[in-house]
């Protein structure tokens, strides 16, 4: 089970202060768990790992399926929570280098619609031209500009390739179940669907369609995933104790750093594979908590590279820093350090240890020196990079999330603050219907 360690916090924030938040975090608790706080219309995903079914599971068997058998490439065109959830689940649980293996047995998950890159776009259509694709896309309006910019451009590529008809059975959408542009076009194609639970809020969508479809299509377990987000389901929406519940104890602790004027989270990992996770996170806290001039600051490191480059600024930089470290226990293989006769490189000490061995000395090492630095650090470890733990530490976030939204006194299920790029970039690029917009907008450049 996933496991978390506040220890390294206590000479920044007592033990008894975080403890002397129980009533508060009780509070919070209970209004994510009861429904009662601010967007309380968005708390499906609150009971949603245990509530998954078989029959789910087997309709997904059946998509997943039909098209692994046509593709060795999966195109999934979405952005923000649409594909970050389905990335960072990809990128921790593959071969590091599956795109250069000759024949992968299951299709290569790539991403489009979650930036606008015209260089990108080429790229990848030179790709598509040489590789058998299926296109999942997903969107509850189907008008986000990103991601429906990339289907307009992918679906005509598609129908060209292949023919109308067979690129029909190599598109799924996810989207609304009544209602968006994408709903009436998949109605209209004739493309399979899969349905955007109106409770669930793009970034806490990892575990419906929007992250379960990609997932299986690309050979991942998502019985596992879901199985240990749902005993972490189990662990965290019992009690709201802080020594019984660690996403209880993880919104307590953060929070109460960032009273005592500790701005800015830094998610850290030692594992590569772990980048997008925090990329995820990233988002699932910043779109959550940055409101009404409130919120701690999540940013993210992939440690040891990024020891040689933002180390400096941590060590010695602003002290309003403080870290979240994810550990992971297991490595899945064993590579040792060899002897050399002339040890010119003077590694010949390490001979013998498990590379691992190293990569650990270098995490409690820079733990320590931070904390002598007035960084504190909390740990987050789980026994192995696997899907049941991966599953395990995203409902651990997510519930964190939740919580520690509440302790701010804000809403963490909205996000007003996207829509302003929005407004500027549609009266810049003179959308119907921003006519004043324009007008309003060109008197400032």
């Amino acid at each position: 089970m996933l496991d978390l360690n506040v220890k390294n916090v206590f000479d920044f924030v007592s033990e008894n202060e975080i403890l002397e938040m129980q009533e508060e975090i009780s509070s919070c608790s209970e209004q994510l768990l009861n429904g009662t706080g601010a967007g309380n219309d968005y708390l499906g995903w609150v009971s949603l790992p245990g509530s998954i079914k078989e029959n789910f599971f087997k309709q997904i068997d059946r998509t997943a399926e039909r098209l692994r058998k046509k593709s060795k490439v999966l195109v999934v065109i979405g952005i923000g929570g649409s594909y970050l959830g389905a990335k960072a689940v990809n990128d921790a649980l593959s071969d590091s280098f599956d795109m250069f293996r000759n024949d992968p047995e299951d299709p290569l998950m790539i991403f489009a619609g979650h930036q606008i890159g015209e260089d990108y776009m080429h790229e990848l259509m030179q790709l598509l031209d040489q590789v058998d694709y299926s296109i999942v896309v997903i969107s509850k309006s189907g008008t986000t500009t990103e991601p429906a910019l990339a289907f307009r451009l992918l679906r005509e590529h598609l129908v060209n390739k292949v023919g109308a008809e067979e690129a029909v059975s190599r598109i799924v959408a996810i989207t609304d179940a009544n209602k968006g542009a994408l709903r009436k076009l998949a109605d209209r194609e004739g493309y399979e669907t899969y349905v955007i639970p109106d409770n669930v809020g793009g970034r806490f969508s990892v575990l419906t369609p929007v992250g379960l479809i990609p997932l299986a299509i690309c050979g991942f377990d998502i019985r596992e995933l879901v199985k240990g987000a749902a005993d972490m389901e189990q662990k965290t929406s019992g009690s709201a104790s802080l020594k019984e519940n660690p996403a209880a104890l993880y919104a307590a602790t953060r929070n109460a750093l960032y009273r005592k004027g500790k701005k800015i989270e830094i998610l850290v990992n030692y594992h590569p594979k772990l980048h997008y996770v925090a990329e995820w996170w990233k988002q699932l806290y910043g779109e959550s908590e940055g409101k009404e001039g409130k919120g701690i600051f999540p940013a993210a490191v992939d440690n040891s590279s990024d020891l040689h480059s933002m180390g400096q600024y941590i060590q010695e930089g602003e002290r309003i820093l403080f870290e979240t470290v994810i550990s992971v226990e297991e490595t899945e293989h064993d590579i040792k350090v060899p002897e050399e006769r002339e040890d010119l490189d003077g590694l010949n000490y390490l001979a013998g240890k498990k590379i691992d061995d190293v990569n650990k000395m270098a995490e409690l090492g820079t733990a320590l020196a931070h904390i002598d630095g007035e960084v504190p650090n909390l740990k987050i470890s789980i026994p192995k990079l696997n899907a049941y733990y991966l599953g395990q530490l995203m409902y651990f976030f997510e519930m964190a999330c939740g919580i520690s939204g509440y302790m701010l006194n804000v809403n963490p299920f909205n996000q007003p603050g996207v829509e302003a790029y929005k407004k500027n970039m549609f009266a810049l690029l003179e959308k119907p219907g921003f006519e004043e917009e324009t007008k309003n907008i060109k008197k400032r450049i």
